[in-house]
């Protein structure tokens, strides 16, 4: 999330009662969770195991609880007892739940000949270019960004909260859900089909790229990048921070893991599971995922198994 403007590190230290530790006349231009931060960013950490990771990410500012780790050349540290505490106050101040009391926001922008059918939510700070056809029963939520010719079917949901919590089971609540301050972008010509529930950034965007088309009861988790022209059919469920690149297709009921990539122009048949990285331009299928012929391969032998252990044991 960026900032409206760069804020002082000093003036978020008091507004979290950090102790500051480094760079500290610099100024922030945002806050981000670690799969996305960018140089002049906060970020926080509250488990010394990913210490180094948010430390030597790009990140300029950390909020941390351990003032005797090593300060990088160039940053700063905000010393807190609780960085995720710390991390919902800075995200409250500058991104507050502000609730609707009208189906359309007064300061949503809706582009020329684009129709909007009854009983469509629109929420805050939403854009909707030009030619787009919303239908009834569909919710965009604050701060979406939609581009031109683009169709949403109905029921569909775009930009419900992230699934997305900070763990501990040292306090009574074990879960408690990281303010989701990121939005949805949509770019132009896409197609989203019935029922749909596309989940906001955490911190930074979800995106649709130009040309994918949606088929109905898909699920795509806070901060995927769904590249261009890629076609996604019903029932697949996309995990948080995957990357798909351009031109990629997903045939229904696949599933694919968190912070994952798939390459540019893979294939992915029905029913697959995507557990880790794939390349690009080759079809997969099975759990876990293997490359399609030599998946089918390995089902013909595994066929083959009871005649050759009779064909064995004859000979024994």
């Amino acid at each position: 999330m960026r900032f409206p403007s760069p804020v002082s590190l000093t003036w978020i230290a008091e507004l979290i009662g950090a102790q500051l530790m480094g760079k500290s006349d610099a100024v922030a231009t945002g806050i981000n969770e670690i799969h996305k931060v960018e140089t002049g960013d906060l970020v926080f950490v509250d488990h010394p195991k990913y210490y180094d990771k948010c430390l030597n990410s790009a990140a300029s500012f950390i909020i941390i609880n351990n003032s005797a780790v090593s300060i990088p050349e160039g940053k700063a540290l905000l010393i807190v007892d609780n960085p995720f505490e710390a991390y919902q106050t800075i995200t409250n101040h500058f991104r507050p739940f502000n609730p609707s009391n009208k189906a359309i926001s007064d300061d949503a922008v809706i582009g020329e000949d684009t129709v909007i059918m009854p009983h469509v939510f629109i929420g805050n700070h939403v854009t909707i270019g030009n030619n787009c056809v919303i239908y009834p029963n569909v919710t965009i939520l604050d701060y979406s960004i939609i581009g031109d010719n683009v169709v949403i079917q109905s029921g569909t949901v775009i930009g419900g909260e992230a699934f997305y919590y900070n763990s501990k089971k040292n306090r009574e609540v074990w879960f408690k859900k990281m303010n989701s301050c990121g939005n949805v972008v949509i770019e132009n010509n896409v197609e989203i089909g019935c029922n749909c529930c596309i989940d906001r950034g955490v911190s930074a965007s979800t995106t649709i790229g130009k040309g994918s088309i949606i088929d109905n009861m898909v699920h795509v988790g806070h901060d995927v990048i769904i590249g261009k022209n890629c076609l996604i059919a019903a029932q697949v469920g996309i995990a948080g921070a995957t990357t798909l690149e351009d031109g990629v297709t997903l045939w229904g009921q696949v599933g694919v893991n968190k912070t994952i990539t798939i390459g540019k122009g893979a294939v992915v048949l029905g029913q697959a599971g995507v557990t880790n990285s794939i390349e690009g331009n080759k079809t997969y299928w099975g759990t876990p995922i293997m490359v399609a012929i030599e998946k089918h391969r390995e089902n013909i032998w595994l066929k083959r198994l009871p005649d050759l252990w009779k064909k064995v044991m004859s000979t024994e």
